[in-house]
């Protein structure tokens, strides 16, 4: 993992700038790579008008006087406002280096920009009245509002927002390395655009990961379609979603994709291979590389037959749908690869088959990953990958469109794609969620999960 892509709690936080600084790097050289790389954006932003900054106590306000410093060496009219002295060595000393006035209170500041600096990340509790009430006091009085780190108010590892009416921000601009809440809900939709500063932290173990642009190759120039894979869809009594999955598995990096589907199947795509052989004659295919089942696949006595001849087949499955609701730990055999593509419901009542308690959509995927042996893919507003050996990845913001039926099966589709090419659960799970993502984007506003599959390629060749 790039250091860049990294996600890291504020105890991981802590740990990698105590090792820069046992490597002979001191608090203030390290303030002032900070600050004078967050001025940088801030200087882009303003376009030479006038800049506030909010300085708080500690190094996040720190860093606030070592940017209003580097942009009045730079020309720029900065007022900057600090309710409270600073209180850390560093701050004190950035402080002490800041050539200009320091009220205490906003005053008549105005300007273009403001600049929060009064708390960072680390922050566990409510602001204050009088604080709460001078932030937002600032911000009415700014065009441009700018976090350094994280806005203040927000709690940096679960992303929490400790007060109500907290502003909404233009920018962000993370320090080091990307915290939870510039990926999760609900603190993501107030951040405005995320930029990211590097200090020199190296790769943390244990950090979790921002989904970023797949690496996906092109075929071998002597590839075929079984060298490049073959997936299996195993369709219920509701054949719709299914064909929606095998649609887009049949443009997601798989050479094969074949249906199962005992039922009608008049509406599936062209170029499907469907198979309509009893279960057990489909499922003996040798050269089936990976598996899916559960969307359409009803939670009946049919369907649970169905998920345990496939799951006995040992082969990498994906299991989505009604899969997850009829599915029980002893269902699972220690030899299989498995992918679980839950929502929020589906989730829940994954932890009370397993008996996983924990709360929140991050933590019961974790839980549930470490309990089951499953990659879990839990989906939402804000998706989380996790792992049986602890990797944990972050997805990036997706288009609020696909909060409509049928996209959970074009991601399922997508997942049992790019397994079947051979990727590792995990990364086959965080190419799906990427991939999935990027066909909305390109498919645009009010689509419908037709309209997604089918952008699936699209998708594809921007991960090229």
């Amino acid at each position: 993992m790039t250091p860049s892509r990294q996600i890291l709690t504020v105890a991981q936080m802590q740990a990698a700038e105590q090792v820069l600084i046992d490597a002979g790097t001191s608090v203030d050289e390290l303030m002032q790579i900070a600050g004078k790389g967050a001025a940088d954006w801030v200087w882009r932003v303003a376009a030479e008008r006038p800049v506030t900054v909010l300085c708080g106590p500690g190094n996040n306000g720190g860093d606030g006087y070592v940017i209003a410093e580097t942009l009045r060496r730079r020309g720029l009219t900065v007022h900057v406002v600090a309710p409270i002295e600073p209180k850390t060595s560093a701050a004190k000393h950035a402080r002490q280096a800041y050539v200009g006035k320091v009220a205490q209170s906003g005053g008549d500041a105005h300007g273009h920009v403001l600049v929060d600096c009064l708390f960072g990340s680390g922050l566990t509790r409510a602001l204050s009245p009088e604080h709460l009430l001078l932030l937002r006091d600032l911000a009415a009085r700014h065009h441009m509002l700018i976090a350094v780190d994280l806005p203040s108010g927000v709690e940096s590892d679960s992303g929490a927002l400790l007060n109500d009416r907290l502003p909404e921000y233009d920018l962000t601009i993370a320090l080091g390395a990307w915290k939870f809440a510039h990926w999760v809900l609900p603190a993501r939709a107030r951040l405005g655009e995320l930029k990211l500063v590097p200090i020199g932290v190296e790769s943390v173990k244990g950090a979790a990961l921002a989904i970023g642009r797949p690496s996906v190759e092109p075929p071998a120039l002597d590839a075929h379609k079984y060298r490049r894979g073959l997936c299996s869809i195993v369709a219920g009594r509701m054949p719709g979603a299914a064909q929606l999955a095998s649609e887009a598995a049949m443009r997601a990096g798989a050479g094969y994709v074949k249906l199962h589907s005992p039922h009608s199947h008049a509406t599936a795509p062209a170029g499907l291979v469907v198979d309509d052989a009893p279960l057990s004659e489909a499922l003996a295919d040798r050269r089936i590389d990976a598996m899916l089942v559960g969307p359409g696949l009803g939670r009946g006595g049919e369907g649970e037959q169905c998920l345990k001849a496939v799951l006995a087949q040992e082969r990498p499955t994906v299991i989505d749908a009604d899969a997850l609701v009829l599915l029980t730990p002893g269902m699972l055999r220690e030899a299989g690869t498995y992918i679980a593509t839950p929502h929020d419901g589906e989730l829940e009542t994954l932890c009370r088959s397993f008996s996983v308690v924990a709360s929140g959509r991050q933590k019961r995927a974790q839980a549930l990953a470490q309990t089951s042996g499953m990659v879990i893919l839990a989906k939402g507003p804000d998706t989380f990958v996790a792992a049986p050996d602890g990797r944990l990845a972050v997805a990036p913001p997706a288009p609020s469109w696909l909060s409509t039926a049928g996209t959970g099966d074009v991601l399922a589709g997508i997942a049992v794609s790019r397994l079947t090419t051979g990727a590792d659960p995990f990364v086959a799970a965080c190419e799906a969620v990427w991939l999935h993502g990027e066909a909305a984007r390109q498919v645009g506003p009010a689509f419908t999960a037709d309209d997604l599959a089918r952008a699936v390629s699209g998708a594809i060749a921007a991960a090229l």
